[in-house]
């Protein structure tokens, strides 16, 4: 939503938060902040969007077009390396893949997340749509609600959605109210709460942002992320975007969660997949 003081791409709170100072080719370090934490783990969206702010820097194309993460153990605030390795340069794709670690309490390195991404230039790519997916049915953002307006669903989740402008469906907000729906589905709108466009970069933050679609199932908690892939599509259009993420299955305490973002021209501009892991109770 602009503001007065509406921040812009390059200068924003977001842009800071995933700025890496390179150590040497390659090597990249990093104060992760706490700022994009839930409960005291910081958010894999985040997380993705460091590393592929590492990799544009790594690769000779500049935008994700398909990045796939498995979280391996929880990332905290403070100290971080990310180390990447160029596998294969073309002339329309290039490949590479980074890591994240941070360090134990004997000071010995611990992996959190680990990639591998193909990059290429969306500005280069064709117009040509031929589609039928649609845009989801979420009412004006006047009429739906973000955190603000209510208590948080977990003890210390609100650092992250301080940072975020999110309005949720009301349809999908049963859970809130102690009623979830058992639709595994959350939709909202959804954008940078300093104003903030969003970017190739900010979309892999906006696919795993949401409260999760296992509280529309019945189930409270965490839902720890273990794998996760996007897939960018084009660049958005300036504003907020909408995202509809549904679950159809939940088995052996493991839920999928897909995701659609559609932007102000009503363009697909990226979509994902994620594994995640509930507890049951």
């Amino acid at each position: 939503m602009a503001q007065a003081s509406q921040a812009i791409i390059g200068d924003s709170e977001f842009d800071r938060d995933t700025a890496l100072t390179r150590r040497c080719d390659g090597v990249y370090d990093i104060d992760l902040s706490a700022g994009w934490t839930i409960i005291s783990a910081v958010n894999g969206g985040y997380l993705l969007a460091v590393l592929g702010r590492a990799l544009a820097d790594a690769l000779p194309h500049p935008h994700p077009f398909t990045i796939s993460a498995h979280y391996l153990t929880a990332s905290q605030p403070g100290p971080a390396v990310v180390r990447t390795d160029v596998v294969r340069t073309g002339r329309t794709l290039s490949t590479g893949q980074a890591s994240l670690f941070q360090y134990d309490d004997q000071g010995a390195e611990v992996e959190r997340i680990r990639v591998l991404a193909s990059y290429g230039d969306l500005d280069s790519l064709p117009d040509d749509v031929r589609t039928t997916a649609t845009p989801p049915a979420i009412p004006p953002m006047a009429q739906c609600f973000g955190p603000e307006d209510g208590p948080a669903p977990v003890d210390g989740s609100s650092a992250i959605a301080d940072r975020l402008m999110l309005k949720l469906d009301p349809a999908t907000l049963g859970w809130a109210l102690g009623q979830p729906s058992g639709k595994g589905e959350m939709r909202a709108w959804f954008g940078l709460a300093d104003g903030r466009d969003m970017d190739p970069l900010s979309l892999l933050l906006a696919v795993d942002a949401l409260p999760p679609t296992a509280f529309e199932l019945g189930i409270k908690g965490w839902v720890p992320t273990v794998e996760l892939t996007v897939h960018v599509r084009c660049r958005p259009a300036p504003g907020p975007v909408r995202v509809s993420i549904t679950t159809r299955n939940l088995a052996g305490g493991f839920l999928e969660e897909d995701a659609e973002i559609w932007d102000a021209e009503d363009r697909l501009v990226a979509q994902s997949r994620q594994l995640a892991r509930v507890r049951l109770a």
